[in-house]
């Protein structure tokens, strides 16, 4: 027990010291050491995005053209923007214009197939192994383990939606319109990826941390500098309701000096529900007034989501975070419930996105629900009705 808490507490300890790192400019000299060295690693990848960048506006790499629509939603940063749920309220837009959507994913932390699979496929069929077809839009067809937890997630919120997962997203795409049919591609996480011509760009902008520090990778939290979102057809500004209205109108006056055309939208991301982790059980919000809670979490930015807990009127007793994408081991879930046991907690909220890395018929020890997360958009506009007829304007 010992030796697990120590352990907790130095893998804390490491996450704290990196994240001030990311998104601050610390004074403490120990800090200021290890940030010299994040600058300079970050002139390097800053020189291989441009040149990257460079090769393909040359024409030195090709994109490849897949004779369909795709749309990208992706960031300019690392860490979470609320984007699976902007990707599912999309997809369910399109697919009700009579679209047959797939969502092309690369699967983050999902399970790689073994060297020897891969060859011997090669060697069966003179091919490359096929992508991981998470959902065929009828069944969910795959495990988190190999497919993921944000495309499972969609793949269970999205019937008629086909999910294919591979890190080539050209053969992924190929393979989505060949087996399922599909009419519109949407790329998910792609703002960096140049290697499929797309037909729009939307980009998500998280307003409560949209550019850290300023800097790239490693000394930031930018995929690539931030004068890249002129890429954008559309960007949508997430969490805008955690933000003051000055503060907001001041991001969007920078985001203007780069990008002057595109349409910004706000939106919230706003709970709806709770949503028994192991079954089909739900409780309204109100069920959380007054409750004893015990929060679980492995996303990027956990601190809304514990806030939201406290905002219904629930008692936060107890909590863990882990990383984003953290795979839950046995272990690790019975630590929980114990402390959370012993706290007092009456019932256990987690994400739904960590939802999705339980096993399905674990007997939990306490009440086991995930908060149910949607879009809402901060005015009256429909930023959806906006982009289908741009995509009705764009010639294939």
């Amino acid at each position: 027990m010992n030796f697990f808490s120590y352990g907790r507490r130095t893998r804390q300890a490491c996450e704290n010291y990196v994240k001030d790192i990311l998104y601050h400019s610390p004074r403490d000299a120990r800090k200021r050491r290890g940030m010299f060295l994040f600058r300079v690693l970050s002139i390097f990848f800053w020189m291989a995005v441009r040149a990257r960048e460079i090769l393909y506006k040359n024409r030195w790499f090709r994109e490849q053209h897949l004779g369909c629509r795709v749309i990208v939603v992706g960031n300019l940063t690392v860490g979470g923007t609320g984007k699976t749920p902007i990707v599912e309220k999309l997809a369910r837009a399109l697919q009700e214009k009579g679209r047959k959507v797939g969502i092309l994913s690369r699967g983050y932390k999902s399970k790689k197939e073994p060297w020897w699979k891969k060859g011997w496929h090669w060697l069966i069929h003179a091919e490359a192994c096929p992508p991981k077809v998470v959902s065929d839009g009828k069944h969910c067809l795959l495990p988190y383990e190999q497919a993921g937890d944000e495309p499972l997630l969609l793949a269970k919120n999205l019937p008629g939606v086909c999910v294919v997962v591979d890190k080539d997203r050209v053969k992924a795409g190929r393979y989505a319109i060949e087996k399922f049919s599909c009419d519109l591609l949407l790329l998910d996480d792609g703002f960096q990826y140049f290697q499929l011509r797309s037909s729009l760009y939307i980009l998500l902008i998280d307003a409560t941390h949209p550019f850290g520090n300023g800097h790239v990778l490693p000394r930031g939290i930018l995929r690539e500098p931030a004068d890249r979102m002129k890429r954008a057809q559309f960007i949508f500004l997430t969490k805008s309701n955690q933000v003051t209205e000055s503060r907001l109108r001041s991001l969007q006056r920078w985001i203007r000096h780069y990008n002057p055309q595109a349409p910004i939208f706000a939106c919230v991301h706003m709970p709806k529900y709770l949503c028994s982790v192991n079954g089909t059980a739900r409780l309204e919000l109100s069920a959380l007034k007054g409750r004893n809670v015990a929060a679980l979490s492995g996303i990027a930015s956990p601190q809304p989501f514990e806030r939201f807990l406290q905002e219904q009127g629930s008692i936060l007793v107890y909590r863990e975070r882990f990383l984003d994408h953290h795979a839950y081991t046995p272990k690790e879930r019975a630590e929980f419930f114990v402390n959370a046991q012993r706290a007092g907690a009456e019932m256990v909220v987690t994400t739904e996105k960590d939802a999705v890395r339980m096993p399905e018929k674990e007997i939990f020890q306490l009440p086991f629900y995930f908060l149910r997360m949607e879009i809402d958009w901060a005015d009256d506009r429909q930023p959806f009705e906006a982009i289908w007829e741009k995509l009705l304007n764009f010639s294939v």
